[in-house]
C-alpha cells in the first residue's frame, strides 16, 4: 500500500525541457496535419470528401415509430437494422418510452419507397406490433446545407476563441491558441477519415468538445506563463515557458486521465452509437494536451511577448481570508 493512491507517485514539480523539442515536434505536427488534410479531402467529392458521411450530411430516411403500450427495445431495433446493410443507422428514444426515432441511409440506386417498406416489415417482425407515426425522406440538398452549417459552426467557435484569448491575454497568445485549435481540429478530421468513423452531427459535437477542452488547457498554461513573466523579469523566455509548463504538467495529467478513464468506459460499454463519439473525444484530449505544449507555447517563443512592469499578485491562502 506504499504507492496508493497512485496519484501520489506523480511528482509535484517536473523539470522537463519542452522547448528544446519544439522544432522536431513542429515538423511532426506539420506532417500529421498535411496527412490529415489529404485523408479528409481526397477524393474531392461533395459533400464530405474523404469522410464517411452519415445520415445528417448525406441524406436518408427519418421514421418515427411507436410500440405503445410497451416500451421500444432500442438495442434490438438497432441490431436488426444493422444486419440489413442500409449504411449508417441511428435508433434513439423520442419522447415517451414507447416511441423512438429511426434514421437510416437509402442505398445508392435503390428505390427509397422499397427500402422503407423492407425496414417497416423487418421492424414489425422483430418488435411485434409497431405503429409508424411518420416517415420523411431527407434529400441531399437539405443535408448539404446542414453540412455547411456544421462547418460554419466549427469556424465560428475557433474565431470566438481567438477573440477571447486576444482580450484575455494578448494577440500573440490568441494566435498561438488558434494555431493549436486548428492543429487539433485537422488531426481529429484525419482520425475520423482514417478510422472510417461516420461523420454526422455527433461527430461535430465531439469536435466542438475537443475545441473547448483544448482551449481550456491552453488558457491554463497561458495564465501561468503570464504570471511567471511578471515574476521572473530577467529569465529568458524559453526558460519561463518551460517553467510554466512544468508547473502545470501534473495538474494537466490528472485532469486528462479523469476524462480519459470516463471515455474509455463509454467506448467499451456505450454501444456502437456512442463509440465514434468517445473515440473522437479521447483522441482530442490527448492531442489537445500535446498542442498546448508544442504548438501554442512555441508560437509565443517565436513571436515574443512584452514584459510588463506589473508585479505578480500572490494568491491569498483561504485560511487568511
Amino acid at each position: 500500500m506504499k504507492f496508493w493512491p497512485l496519484i501520489k507517485v506523480l511528482p509535484i514539480r517536473t523539470n522537463f525541457r519542452f522547448v528544446r523539442l519544439a522544432v522536431p515536434a513542429g515538423i511532426l505536427s506539420a506532417v500529421a496535419v498535411i496527412a490529415s488534410l489529404a485523408l479528409s479531402l481526397f477524393p474531392f467529392e461533395p459533400p464530405c470528401g474523404g469522410l464517411t458521411c452519415g445520415i445528417d450530411f448525406k441524406g436518408g430516411t427519418v421514421m418515427e415509430i411507436s410500440t405503445a403500450p410497451k416500451a421500444v427495445d432500442l438495442a434490438k431495433a438497432r441490431e436488426t437494422l444493422d444486419t440489413m446493410g442500409i449504411g449508417d443507422v441511428q435508433v434513439q428514444a423520442f419522447g415517451a418510452a414507447s416511441s423512438a426515432m429511426v434514421r437510416f441511409q437509402n442505398p445508392e440506386g435503390a428505390d427509397a419507397s422499397a427500402t422503407v417498406a423492407k425496414v417497416q416489415a423487418k421492424l414489425s417482425q422483430t418488435l411485434g406490433s409497431v405503429r409508424f407515426v411518420r416517415t420523411d425522406v431527407v434529400g441531399p440538398k437539405v443535408s448539404g446545407e446542414l453540412f455547411k452549417a456544421g462547418l460554419l459552426g466549427l469556424a465560428g467557435a475557433i474565431l470566438l476563441m481567438l477573440l477571447y484569448i486576444w482580450f484575455r491575454f494578448e494577440l500573440q497568445f490568441g494566435l498561438g491558441a488558434v494555431a493549436a485549435l486548428f492543429h487539433d481540429v485537422l488531426l481529429t478530421f484525419g482520425l475520423i477519415a482514417l478510422l472510417d468513423i461516420e461523420f454526422n452531427l455527433q461527430a461535430v459535437a465531439a469536435i466542438l468538445t475537443v475545441i473547448g477542452y483544448s482551449m481550456n488547457d491552453t488558457v491554463v498554461v497561458f495564465d501561468r506563463l503570464r504570471e511567471n513573466l511578471r515574476k521572473y523579469k530577467r529569465m529568458p523566455l524559453r526558460e519561463v515557458i518551460d517553467l510554466s509548463i512544468n508547473e502545470m504538467l501534473t495538474r494537466t495529467i490528472i485532469t486528462s486521465m479523469t476524462a480519459i478513464l470516463a471515455l474509455i468506459a463509454l467506448a467499451m460499454f456505450g454501444g456502437s452509437s456512442l463509440f465514434g463519439l468517445s473515440i473522437i473525444m479521447l483522441f482530442g484530449i490527448i492531442v489537445g494536451t500535446y498542442s498546448s505544449i508544442y504548438i501554442a507555447a512555441p508560437i509565443i517563443l517565436l513571436w515574443g511577448v512584452k514584459r510588463v512592469d506589473e508585479e505578480a499578485t500572490p494568491l491569498t491562502p483561504a485560511t487568511q481570508r
